[in-house]
């Protein structure tokens, strides 16, 4: 019964655009649903007591500046000194888990400890936002209803497992829960006993919140044992035009091309692999493997997934990167212009929100190389004045 209520709460239906409107009718709308995905009539109701709009949730979702600053910026900010002895620190004390997850997963501490790192510190600032409260608010708001109204739905069934109390559990603004803050299907469908207690509790054990990662990861694609994402040294008369994610070839190609690991050596041969320059040609360089794009699948944030896969490999021994000397990043408001611009060429930019994400990279590079500039898809003045 409950492999199949989880994979109906997957599924689409005819009510999934639904939104805005009165909240009392847009609640009841939601129930009937549920009801009709076999929820019980009595969890139902007891899931939504004492539901209401949060306008808080409505004013964290539209105040994501911080995924305006470049790379190296963010980066910064967001790795410490104390983050990366933590990092050590938590490492030695779950090695088991670790251990166990590199056996089941193929994927190596570092990765799970930087998501750990940047979501929570470690477990110790989950969110104190209403979860139930946070789903039922960006689900009725008419922004992106077809990705939480889902979520709402499996918050249900969460609850009927005895996974989250609407009335207390609290997380993020956005409706993540735990120590490294997951959305209620991946819960429903991922969530995972790491410490054999026969529950599945994702804010106070983090064997549990770790395993489950693993699993999320291992699900959305993560191919075991292959690297992620690699500093690498980039020759000067290498073709720009063939950077960025939407370009690939096969680690050898690249080799042969003249780029080489910075420290130690490139991964296997055979592999394919992607030249990423976050802030241009100038700037700190990257090789990133087939399983830097599940981040993605974790967070849609091009400099969040970016800085996360590198802190992962410094977690792992790597040096700080060489920063390089980079043109200067646009302002917030200057990369709205841009954007802008680029849509008024026809390019999909992903939506004009003044944010260097992969669409408006991909675009930055369709222009430069249309324009005779080097093709490294890192916007400069020069090339927002030329458009």
């Amino acid at each position: 019964m409950r492999t199949t209520l989880a994979l109906m709460l997957f599924a689409s239906t005819a009510t999934a655009q639904t939104c805005g409107g009165p909240v009392g009718a847009f609640i009841d709308g939601v129930k009937a649903e549920a009801r009709a995905q076999g929820l019980p009539d009595a969890t139902i109701d007891a899931f939504f007591r004492g539901a209401d709009i949060d306008p808080a949730v409505i004013r964290a979702d539209r105040a994501q500046g911080v995924f305006q600053r470049d790379f190296i910026d963010f980066s910064r900010r967001l790795i410490s000194q104390n983050r990366i002895d933590n990092g050590a620190f938590y490492g030695n004390r779950f090695d088991a888990t670790f251990d166990e997850i590199q056996r089941r997963f193929g994927i190596p501490r570092g990765v799970l400890l930087a998501f750990w790192a940047f979501e929570t510190d470690y477990g110790q600032v989950q969110g104190s936002f209403n979860t139930r409260n946070a789903l039922l608010t960006l689900a009725h708001d008419c922004r992106r209803p077809e990705l939480f109204r889902p979520q709402l739905l499996a918050a249900i069934e969460l609850y009927r497992r005895g996974g989250m109390d609407p009335a207390t559990t609290t997380g993020a603004w956005a409706g993540e829960i735990g120590q490294l803050q997951k959305l209620p299907r991946e819960i429903v469908a991922q969530g995972m006993d790491g410490d054999g207690d026969g529950i599945v509790d994702l804010k106070g054990s983090a064997p549990d919140a770790l395993m489950t990662g693993a699993n999320v990861l291992s699900s959305l694609g993560w191919r075991p044992n292959e690297p992620w994402l690699q500093e690498i040294v980039v020759p000067q008369n290498l073709d720009w035009a063939q950077t960025g994610l939407n370009h690939k070839a096969s680690v050898q190609d690249w080799a042969n091309r003249g780029v080489r690991a910075r420290t130690g050596s490139l991964g296997p041969a055979n592999l394919q692999a992607s030249v990423l320059l976050p802030m241009g040609r100038n700037g700190p360089a990257f090789l990133a493997y087939p399983n830097f794009e599940v981040y993605f699948d974790w967070n849609k944030s091009f400099v969040y997934v970016t800085t996360a896969a590198y802190f992962a490999t410094r977690l792992e021994g790597a040096p700080v990167y060489d920063a390089g000397n980079p043109s200067p990043a646009l302002s917030g408001e200057e990369m709205v212009a841009l954007q802008q611009k680029l849509t008024a060429r026809g390019h999909d930019v992903g939506g004009i929100d003044g944010i260097l994400g992969a669409m408006t990279r991909e675009a930055v590079q369709a222009e430069q190389i249309r324009l005779g500039l080097p093709a490294d898809a890192w916007p400069t003045r020069e090339l927002l004045n030329r458009l």
